[in-house]
């Protein structure tokens, strides 16, 4: 589903976002994403996203090189992703169905589809009875499960959580990765980024560890601390 093969991704002013990095996800794997703060766990979900592209080696998401996308191409292939920030960026003047409609809205979708498929969405990240709700009226935690509705709603093969509990309390990071893990037996592959580390723990599914923009470890790490 996803392959880094020798990747390397340096900015302008020479700095090392990542250096050499290769590694496989499968199809149906849930895999966190540590390090500490600028190691390149950032630089790794932009260039899943095609937000730029690799210094130099090969980027393969669902399939496709993504140097080798045209412009016109980027868009239909990010339908295969669902994106989950750490700051929702749910739109305000939108209610909880609208936000998560709008996804459809923008591809297309006939809005008979849209409304049998978003009262499916909500329902199964238990917000069907808040629909009609403003942003402003929910808690952190259910903004952060809006935001995850909106990621599943155009059926993604992979969901991409870029810090996805950092604004939320711990109770909540609890629940909301719960969430992730019931998406991801259903075939959906997850990719996480967390600083969290009673998470991973807890969750002990398959870990990369990235530092200074190697990847030092691969693997799970149980109760083993693996990053600071």
């Amino acid at each position: 589903m996803i392959e880094f093969v020798d990747v390397t991704k340096t900015y302008e002013g020479g700095a090392r976002g990542l250096e050499n990095v290769s590694l496989k996800v499968d199809k149906g794997e849930f895999v966190f994403v540590v390090g500490q703060s600028g190691a390149g766990k950032s630089t790794l979900i932009k260039l899943i996203m095609r937000e730029f592209l690799p210094t130099s080696g090969s980027v393969i998401v669902a399939g496709k090189d993504t140097a080798r996308l045209k412009n016109s191409e980027i868009p239909y292939f990010r339908r295969n992703l669902g994106v989950v920030f750490q700051d929702f960026r749910l739109i305000p003047t939108m209610t909880v169905y609208e936000n998560v409609a709008f996804a459809l809205h923008v591809t297309g979708v006939a809005s008979r589809q849209i409304k049998k498929r978003v009262f499916y969405i909500l329902e199964l990240v238990d917000l069907l009875d808040k629909a009609k709700r403003m942003p402003e009226h929910l808690s952190g935690g259910e903004q952060q499960r809006v935001a995850l509705a909106r990621a599943l709603v155009n059926n993604p093969q992979i969901i991409v959580a870029d810090e996805p509990t950092g604004n939320i309390d711990p109770e909540m990071s609890f629940e909301i990765v719960d969430l992730l893990n019931e998406i991801n037996k259903l075939g959906t592959t997850v990719v996480m980024v967390t600083h969290q580390h009673n998470l991973v723990t807890r969750f002990n599914h398959r870990t990369l560890v990235i530092d200074q923009g190697i990847l030092v470890a691969d693997g799970r790490i149980g109760g083993r601390r693996a990053y600071r």
